[in-house]
């Protein structure tokens, strides 16, 4: 089998989609000791460490108010959209910003841009990564939607699911998305390989 360039990508862990948050995903500060292990097996592999986060303006049709589903959350510059305090990010952590653009929801990684307004792809692409290990919240939202993407670009995906938490608005919606991430052909692992 061919070498693979790998990432690791934490998804939207932010104060909002954790308990005490806007819009939490029930038990979402629990995957936080996962993520942490994760996140320090891919620094010793030296792999790139991408963060995307919700930065949604505070007019949005995102949000119910705007004709969306979803109460505010993950306002730019709020407290809610903050990377969660525990969450052991490295310094070099690239942040994709996503969802900033009122007329689209953002839920998918590949909508969002580096600081330097490079696509997520783009720099994927620049850095020559073909592998991602996918991490974060929601399971059925974010997620998915990313992982889904990052398949559709022809990407390896692993999806490390001790270290990802759904919303579950309608029980089982978070099972059936991992289900679907699967079928598509995202592996499923519990730790992140050389």
């Amino acid at each position: 089998m061919a070498r693979t360039n790998a990432g690791l990508l934490v998804v939207d862990v932010q104060n909002d989609f954790c308990p005490g948050g806007a819009l939490p995903a029930p038990g979402g500060d629990r995957i936080l000791p996962a993520l942490n292990r994760h996140l320090a097996n891919a620094r010793a592999l030296g792999m790139p460490v991408y963060a995307s986060r919700d930065w949604h303006p505070p007019v949005t049709r995102h949000f119910s108010a705007y004709g969306g589903e979803w109460p505010p959350h993950c306002v730019q510059g709020s407290t809610g959209a903050q990377f969660h305090p525990e969450l052991m990010l490295p310094a070099d952590v690239v942040v994709i910003s996503k969802g900033d653009n009122p007329d689209l929801p953002g839920y998918s990684a590949f909508d969002g841009r580096t600081p330097q307004g490079t696509t997520f792809l783009g720099d994927l692409y620049d850095r020559q990564i073909d592998s991602l290990y996918v991490s974060g919240i929601a399971t059925e939202y974010c997620v998915k939607a990313t992982v889904l993407d990052a398949l559709s670009a022809g990407l390896r995906v692993t999806l490390l699911p001790d270290a990802v938490a759904g919303i579950d608005v309608h029980p089982g919606d978070a099972d059936r998305a991992l289900e679907e991430m699967s079928k598509a052909g995202a592996l499923i692992a519990h730790d992140i390989a050389a």
